[in-house]
């Protein structure tokens, strides 16, 4: 069997567990659904929800870094799913900025 080479990966993980909210907004309403963020690297989060997502589908999702008490609210694109386990890549909003501190 031909061993399989792996990429590496553009940035280093971080494994964490933190309560997670993930807002997905359809053009009849907006939904929020509890999760926990697993893994947490420069570029996105490993989410693990109760939701059912489809490869390509935007959200929002707002968490609470450790050690901090300023939640974060960024857009995340849903770029791989195993399970209810979803690979979340942070993208730019329209707005300046990558990500914001939330006001809730």
């Amino acid at each position: 069997m031909p061993s399989e080479k792996r990429t590496p990966r553009r940035w280093r993980r971080f494994h964490l567990d933190v309560p997670i909210r993930v807002i997905v907004h359809t053009h009849r309403k907006t939904s929020v659904f509890v999760g926990c963020g697993n893994e947490l690297s420069e570029g996105g989060i490993a989410v693990t929800a109760g939701v059912e997502l489809r490869l390509g589908d935007e959200t929002e999702i707002e968490f609470t870094p450790p050690y901090s008490n300023s939640p974060i609210q960024i857009r995340g694109v849903v770029r791989n799913r195993a399970g209810y386990r979803y690979g979340m890549e942070f993208v730019a909003g329209d707005e300046p900025g990558v990500c914001r501190q939330s006001s809730a």
